[in-house]
């Protein structure tokens, strides 16, 4: 399974180092952000086992952090507050947190919850790392992406848009949301540079076969779906 990572997301530094050198101590590899928005990024610009994140955080709340990154990854997330409001709770629940504690908390309370993740993870790790529509297939652990049998190589900001729109699949995604989850919200640009990835990505998961999997709906966006082209 190799070592599990961790990213936690808290800006009161003492609770964040304390977490660090406990969860180092138990053989985790931890990474650490005082900011939503830093987080947010660093979600999803590295592969993560789970997220430790706080509800009241600079730049951007947690629960915002969460539902945003719910639009492009399943991570674990245990929501870290000291907030013990049911609204709170509930309100991270529904939107894709996977736990809650509320501080002040227990360290082997926390460590309990970690392991109870990690072994929902190793349970369902095989069977989530395969993205297929039709003969396209994309491995999340490896990045290798393969149609009909034949490996296809892709850029990074190539895959990462491929992966966005497969964990969409039939879903129409405006240029906007594609800009904002995999150029990130920082991103200073025309969105004409959606449409230039699209063309790239076409030509190398689409032009050499029958049928076509990325479809432009004229107006709002693009799909990726097995049917023929809707342009």
């Amino acid at each position: 399974m190799g070592i599990f990572k961790i990213l936690i997301i808290e800006d009161e530094k003492s609770i964040a180092r304390f977490l660090e050198l406990e969860l180092n101590h138990e053989g985790y590899e931890v990474s650490v952000c005082y900011d939503g928005r830093e987080g947010l990024n660093n979600i999803k610009d590295n592969k993560y086992d789970l997220i430790i994140l706080d509800i009241m955080l600079p730049s951007l709340n947690g629960i915002e952090v969460c539902r945003r990154t719910r639009m492009f990854s399943n991570v674990p997330i245990i929501m870290l507050t000291a907030k013990d409001n049911i609204l709170d709770k509930v309100m991270g629940l529904d939107i894709g947190a996977d736990d809650y504690i509320t501080k002040p908390f227990a360290i082997e309370e926390l460590l309990a919850r970690i392991r109870v993740v990690k072994r929902k993870e190793f349970k369902n790790n095989e069977d989530q790392s395969t993205m297929v529509i039709h003969d396209l297939n994309l491995n999340t652990m490896t990045r290798e992406v393969s149609r009909n049998g034949k490996k296809i190589e892709l850029t990074k900001r190539e895959y990462d848009l491929l992966e966005y729109l497969l964990r969409n699949i039939n879903i129409v995604l405006s240029r906007e949301q594609l800009l904002e989850i995999v150029w990130g919200y920082n991103y200073i640009g025309d969105t004409n540079v959606v449409d230039v990835y699209i063309r790239y990505l076409r030509s190398k998961i689409d032009d050499d076969f029958e049928i076509k999997l990325i479809h432009t709906v004229r107006g709002v966006g693009y799909v990726i779906k097995e049917c023929k082209d809707i342009n």
